[in-house]
Formats: C-alpha cells, sequence, structure tokens
C-alpha cells in the first residue's frame, strides 16, 4: 500500500509522518525505515526505526530510487514500512506524469512485497490529477 501526504511547505507534512513513524515502530514486528534527504528527524523519530539520509547517495532519478528501495528490500526482508520525507528534494524531476508512473510501479512492489510506503511530497493537492490524487491519505 502505498499512501501519500500532501501539501504546501508548512502545513505540517513532517509532523504527521513522524506520528506514523512512531506509530508503524510500535505497532509493528518488522523493520521500519525512514529515508529523508538530511538527517534533520534523528530526534524525532524513535531509534528502532533506521534513518537514511538520501543526500549521501545522489539519488535525484526515479530510476534510481527504485533501485535504491529494491536494494533495500534485498538486504532486509524484515522491512514492514518505508517512509520517505520530502520526496522531491530526493528526486528532482517533479514531472506529474512521471510522479504518477513511479507511485503505480511502486503500489505494485508494495503489493508483491507487502511493505507500507508513506510518502510526504510538497505539493498543492489541487494541482495533482486523479493518478497521484488516489494515493493521498
Amino acid at each position: 500500500m502505498v499512501k501519500l501526504i500532501m501539501g504546501l511547505k508548512g502545513s505540517g507534512k513532517t509532523k504527521r509522518l513522524v506520528d506514523l513513524v512512531r506509530e508503524a515502530v510500535a505497532m509493528e514486528n518488522g523493520d521500519v525505515v525512514c529515508i529523508e534527504k538530511e538527517k534533520k528527524l534523528t530526534f524525532d523519530i524513535p531509534y528502532q526505526a533506521r534513518l537514511i539520509e538520501a543526500g549521501s547517495y545522489d539519488i535525484g532519478s526515479y530510476e534510481f530510487i527504485k533501485g535504491f528501495i529494491c536494494g533495500l528490500h534485498s538486504g532486509n526482508y524484515d522491512i514492514t514500512h518505508v517512509f520517505v520525507d520530502n520526496f522531491y528534494k530526493i528526486v528532482s524531476n517533479k514531472d506529474p506524469v512521471m510522479f504518477g508512473e513511479f507511485l503505480d510501479w511502486l503500489n505494485g512492489f508494495s503489493e508483491r512485497e507487502n511493505i507500507e510506503f508513506v510518502i510526504s511530497v510538497t505539493v498543492d493537492p489541487d494541482t495533482v490529477g486523479d493518478a497521484i490524487r488516489k494515493y493521498m491519505i
């Protein structure tokens, strides 16, 4: 399952994501991963969650992040949740068509591997199409 937290800057997306990370750590038996551009959430998320600083990997493209996610999973089959904060700071391409295609790919991957993904992205929810809006929570 893929869940998308969308809103403009300052709308509380990261706070909501941190709350969901805490909830996942408390409720799940598997591993929880949080990916962010820089280590700003070090003291906000529980130590049981794996915090990955994506800025040190220079991800940039949709193909790279797909490989990155597949690599995370192949290295740890116990991952139950992956949280991604500020997606457009990690992947610089803001093309809504490519983002929608990525979300569809991620949803298929999520269902096959039984991993829940929550992504926060800074974008006005009123400006995106149905291909993206269907993942909104």
